[in-house]
């Protein structure tokens, strides 16, 4: 049967996890600066899994005693150099960009919620209205359209004075 510790077990697991744990925020922290600004920037789908990977690594590395810190230095390495082929593939290959994430959807457009759309992002009336205070318009009348963005975020775009090409220009925008 193996010995239950419940507050201190000696000072070589302590001084591991610190050693161990400054080590691999000192290596995440280089290893971000070198792939650059979009690795923290709003997340798609594979962001975000990359993003629990690194803390899962990073947690199981502090705390398992069999994991050795060149091991989590390259597990890290290869999740970051795995976000960077995606994002680097999802630039020159529209239909590699299309299979990663969610295309923007148009939610309200001049005066009218796409209730189809809404539906099928799973978001209420009440979270656009939401969206419009954040952004500062005070009721839908000030409102041009509203768009659920491929990174989870509302972008609600004013009233615009050329409406005639408006609307070709979002839906140019919409399916870049």
């Amino acid at each position: 049967m193996t010995e239950v510790t419940f507050f201190v077990s000696g000072l070589n697991p302590i001084v591991r996890i610190v050693v161990v744990g400054v080590s691999m925020y000192v290596a995440l922290v280089l290893f971000l600066r070198i792939t650059g600004s979009r690795t923290l920037s709003s997340m798609n789908a594979f962001d975000f899994i990359v993003t629990v990977a690194i803390g899962s690594v990073f947690g199981r590395a502090l705390t398992a005693k069999d994991v050795a810190l060149s091991e989590a230095i390259v597990a890290f390495g290869l999740l970051l150099a795995l976000q960077y082929v995606v994002t680097w593939l999802q630039i020159r290959w529209p239909f590699f960009r299309r299979v990663v994430t969610n295309p923007p959807a148009l939610l309200y457009f001049r005066g009218e919620f796409v209730k189809g759309a809404m539906r099928q992002q799973r978001v209420a009336k009440s979270e656009i209205h939401a969206a419009l205070r954040k952004k500062n318009f005070g009721s839908l009348d000030d409102v041009e359209a509203v768009v659920l963005e491929s990174s989870g975020e509302i972008s609600v775009i004013g009233s615009v004075e050329d409406e005639s090409s408006f609307g070709e220009q979002l839906e140019e925008q919409l399916w870049e």
